[in-house]
């Protein structure tokens, strides 16, 4: 019997110690809790991150608008005015009936004017030597734009091939914009070129054109004083100058 006395006595006394020990040391894992708690970090670094792109994003949209704001390093301003300025040079150079409509109209109402019998023999002579001279000053002029507009292709080739390059390594559509805009400014400075040309030339014929219908004209009159008694042989002395 005392064997099992001992037993009993061993099992009260430890039951005893168990009542009497802390509860802090004690450890109890809770799954639930331990769930909850990854759930919350695993959504505060979703939102970090997210925070991150959000930030870079921001950042490269800057960057972006540094690239579309950032202006050409290239500009053919001024040897597109330089072209302008030397084809303005040489049409306003224009010698003797020039590009003026007071000009014009003064000449058609003097030395282009139909021959009248009142007008001297002189008079019709000066008539006809100044149409021939504006003749052959429109002529000269319309060679020298020509002239001026060929020395103008090769300085267009050369900002022609810079515009092209620049508009193709643009880094931003500010760039790309200010380089076709150049492109354009360039393409007009060649219609401007082609319309000098053409007007330049259209005066010449013009011009010839007017002094042959002004030598038909002072002809029919030549040939009216020839067959008029007492005028005769010495109005033929106009006809040096057709």
């Amino acid at each position: 019997m005392r064997p099992l006395g001992l037993l009993a006595s061993t099992v009260a006394f430890a039951l005893l110690l168990g009542v009497t020990v802390p509860a802090r040391a004690l450890i109890v894992f809770d799954p639930t809790n331990y769930v909850q708690n990854v759930l919350t970090a695993a959504r505060e670094l979703q939102q970090i991150n997210n925070q991150i792109t959000s930030l870079q994003n921001e950042a490269q949209m800057l960057i972006n608008q540094a690239r579309n704001l950032a202006n050409l390093p290239y500009s053919s301003l001024q040897q597109l005015q330089s072209s302008i300025q030397r084809t303005q040079q040489l049409l306003a150079q224009a010698q003797r009936i020039a590009y003026d409509v007071q000009q014009i109209d003064h000449a058609f109402s003097t030395s282009y004017a139909p021959a009248t019998s009142s007008q001297s023999n002189q008079l019709l002579i000066s008539n006809a030597q100044s149409r021939w001279q504006n003749s052959y000053a429109a002529t000269q002029d319309a060679l020298r734009v020509q002239a001026g507009i060929v020395s103008n292709l090769d300085t267009n080739r050369v900002q022609t091939s810079a515009l092209v390059s620049s508009s193709q390594g643009a880094s931003g559509a500010l760039q790309a914009t200010q380089a076709g805009n150049q492109i354009l400014a360039l393409n007009a400075q060649q219609l401007a070129d082609l319309t000098a040309v053409v007007t330049a030339q259209g005066r010449a014929q013009s011009l010839e054109a007017a002094q042959r219908a002004a030598a038909q004209d002072q002809g029919r009159e030549q040939l009216r004083r020839f067959l008029t008694p007492g005028q005769g042989y010495q109005s033929f002395n106009v006809q040096m100058f057709h």
